[in-house]
């Protein structure tokens, strides 16, 4: 049973493995279906020491998935943890009516009072 501390652990993970540009790169290049390693060092243009953290990283996070065939690694996205980072998002949007709301209880337009 996951406690609300670890439950925020896991959450800060999943962003945290998406606070750099080449995770994201390579988040994105996944989307478009399983890729080898080497494909993905090619196309994010880092050395072969560096993707591999990144990829740790997002395997660690619970993001991806790696397979080995041969002598090549292969990477994809979880979709199942996607969907539930999504869902953890979408249960945190504010309702429509506690938009745009002061400390007041007033509506301003552009900045509170």
């Amino acid at each position: 049973m996951k406690t609300a501390d670890s439950t925020l652990a896991h959450v800060a993970r999943w962003f945290h493995a998406l606070s750099d540009d080449t995770r994201v790169q390579v988040v994105e290049m996944l989307a478009g279906g399983e890729k080898c390693v080497c494909e993905l060092q090619g196309a994010v243009g880092a050395a072969q020491s560096r993707l591999s953290f990144h990829l740790k990283v997002l395997r660690e996070a619970g993001l991806v998935h790696d397979r080995k065939q041969g002598r090549w690694n292969y990477y994809a996205l979880r979709p199942e943890v996607l969907e539930e980072m999504a869902g953890w998002l979408q249960a945190r949007k504010p309702e429509e009516s506690a938009l745009g709301t002061c400390g007041c209880g007033e509506s301003h337009p552009g900045s509170c009072c």
